[in-house]
């Protein structure tokens, strides 16, 4: 195993995460995205219709949530137990986090404030993607079942942030809440592709491969043009919100990071699965929270989770966070 052992070899593997971050921010979906931006920017009338959204929508949360599933299948309990007790303490702490720190930070209502939450306290598949291949590059090992953990943080804040948006718009009703949160239409195809995933295994999602895997890029694809032209529509959201929302997009992530980072290697975990442990930790969703959102909490506005879990927090973490959470844990 390679290790992060002098300011050299540092400052090599920050110029080597250059070239895969821009991969990334180059990638169709990402660059979809960004068309969605410019079409409200030149003012076109292109939209995707909203009942073909929505198909796009149900689509991507099933085919995360069947991924999810084949994955904890997979993995060995005795040797993810802690891990995954890890992981699941992040997802539910982090959007509490979010939403307090927002409420303090910025003027964001309630609604808005657990839709950030969600996003945050999320992941990002593509994220965790690039901080895998960069640690591998890098030398360093990392522990199979990081995909497990993907999988177990993916929907517990997208729960937690829905929640606290909901509950205060029915206060003092706690049942009719929680049954309004578990049977939503994102929550029920996140849980639901699980449990179908893991109960058929990798062999039964070969069946389904061609249509969930196969045609996943593409869809996700043109679900971000529409995010971005929701986005578009809505940029000013964020400048309405003030700096402390900037600020938070930005810094946040950093924070949360470094303090996974720290956590996994108490319990164990290698250097470089502390590192994508961290990202995981500190990165914002784009794909399931805001499909979640989309049909839990359709009052809240895209062009702030997006804008920031997108267009702030995504790029700020493939150029800055993979090379800084490396150093962390290099010095942890």
């Amino acid at each position: 195993m390679f290790f992060l052992s002098n300011d050299r070899t540092k400052e090599i593997k920050i110029l080597d995460s250059l070239p895969l971050a821009l991969a990334n921010l180059t990638s169709p979906a990402v660059l979809a995205f960004v068309l969605g931006l410019l079409v409200v920017a030149v003012r076109s009338h292109l939209q995707i219709p909203a009942q073909v959204y929505e198909v796009l929508s149900i689509f991507l949360l099933l085919a995360i949530g069947l991924k999810g599933g084949v994955a904890l299948r997979g993995a060995e309990f005795s040797e993810i137990v802690m891990p995954i007790a890890l992981a699941v303490a992040f997802g539910l702490l982090i959007p509490l986090a979010v939403y307090f720190v927002l409420k303090a930070t910025t003027r964001l209502d309630s609604i808005n404030r657990g839709a950030l939450a969600a996003h945050y306290g999320s992941t990002s598949l593509v994220t965790f993607t690039a901080g895998l291949v960069f640690v591998e590059q890098s030398g360093l090992a990392v522990e199979a079942y990081l995909f497990t953990l993907l999988a177990v943080m993916e929907v517990p804040g997208i729960i937690i942030g829905i929640f606290l948006a909901k509950r205060a718009a029915m206060r003092g009703a706690f049942g009719p809440l929680m049954h309004e949160v578990f049977t939503g239409k994102s929550v029920v195809l996140l849980i639901g592709g699980m449990a179908i995933g893991a109960a058929t295994g990798a062999a039964g999602y070969e069946q389904v491969q061609p249509l969930f895997g196969g045609l996943f890029a593409g869809v996700l694809t043109l679900f971000l043009l529409q995010l971005g032209i929701q986005a578009g529509q809505s940029i000013k959201d964020v400048r309405s919100a003030g700096f402390g929302l900037i600020l938070f997009s930005l810094a946040f992530p950093l924070v949360v990071g470094s303090a996974g980072v720290a956590a996994a290697q108490a319990i164990g975990i290698s250097e470089g699965g502390s590192v994508v442990f961290g990202l995981l930790c500190g990165s914002a969703s784009y794909i399931a929270a805001p499909a979640a959102v989309k049909l839990s909490l359709p009052e809240a506005k895209p062009g702030l989770y997006i804008t920031t879990s997108l267009g702030i927090t995504f790029p700020m973490n493939l150029l800055v966070g993979i090379p800084f959470l490396a150093w962390v844990a290099s010095v942890v």
